[in-house]
């Protein structure tokens, strides 16, 4: 159902896009609002059934990393400009809903690693987290080319439009980058310091590992480059959204190279 209704997010975003973004979001934000209710209760469902925070698989880091995304998309939303953020994440939420159907990837993990409890837990969900700000921010970067685009070839629709200025959508960027770095990096230090590697593995030169230290030493320096001024405006935008468009192209291969992280 949740998945279903992404995709009818998906088609109204379209509608929206065609009208030039003149018309309030509400009818989408009421869609992403009751897919995200099916989402969390098939996401609680699975975690009473299993005992334990579902972020152990790729099915399981496909839901997450959607409903972290969409957590933050209805905070924004409160704001009705913002609530276009909607129009351009609908695509990324009906994708990783379809993926994270596909056959095969709802595994178990084997015992050694899925016996690490709440420590493994933690560390899986403050990662996932961080992927879902990372997965904002490349939105909202979306979003400011766009009305970039507008205000340099056709100002009009641009004053027209409800979007927001491309001001308040570089700080979202900015904000949202800053999260994720935070959380990553909380995430992998639960995972150094709190989960140990089970017999015969290690952490250290792990395929998963090494990626992850470059999803954050990527996006620290693109947020160090903005913030010494240079990587501002359009180019910061394109930062994000081609590291959130790295992370989705190689998250399920860091995953299944891994022995730490595949089942």
């Amino acid at each position: 159902m949740a998945v279903a209704l992404y995709g009818a997010s998906l088609v109204y975003s379209v509608f929206l896009w065609r009208r030039g973004f003149r018309q309030d979001d509400r009818v989408n934000y009421c869609l992403l609002l009751a897919a995200f209710l099916f989402h969390f209760l098939a996401m609680w469902k699975r975690g009473v059934s299993f005992q334990r925070c579902p972020v152990h698989n790729l099915y399981e880091a496909s839901l997450f990393i959607g409903w972290s995304i969409m957590l933050a998309l209805l905070v924004l939303g409160l704001m009705p400009r913002l609530r276009f953020l909607g129009v351009f994440a609908s695509p990324i939420l009906f994708g990783l809903g379809v993926f994270g159907l596909m056959p095969m990837l709802d595994q178990v993990h084997s015992e050694p690693l899925a016996a690490k409890g709440t420590a493994l837990s933690l560390h899986a969900a403050l990662t996932l987290l961080a992927y879902g700000a990372f997965g904002l921010g490349a939105v909202a970067g979306a979003m400011f080319l766009v009305q970039e685009k507008d205000l340099k070839q056709h100002k009009a629709r641009a004053v027209l439009s409800l979007l927001p200025p491309i001001q308040r959508l570089e700080a979202v960027v900015k904000w949202q980058i800053l999260a994720g770095l935070a959380l990553l990096s909380a995430g992998l230090l639960v995972g150094i310091l709190w989960v140990p590697a089970p017999s015969g593995y290690s952490i250290r030169g792990d395929f998963k590992v090494l990626w992850s230290v470059f999803v954050w030493l990527m996006y620290a320096a693109l947020l160090g480059l903005h913030l010494g001024f240079a990587q501002r405006g359009r180019r910061f935008a394109w930062g994000a959204v081609s590291g959130f468009l790295f992370i989705l192209l190689t998250f399920w291969g860091a995953n299944l190279a891994s022995p730490l992280h595949s089942p």
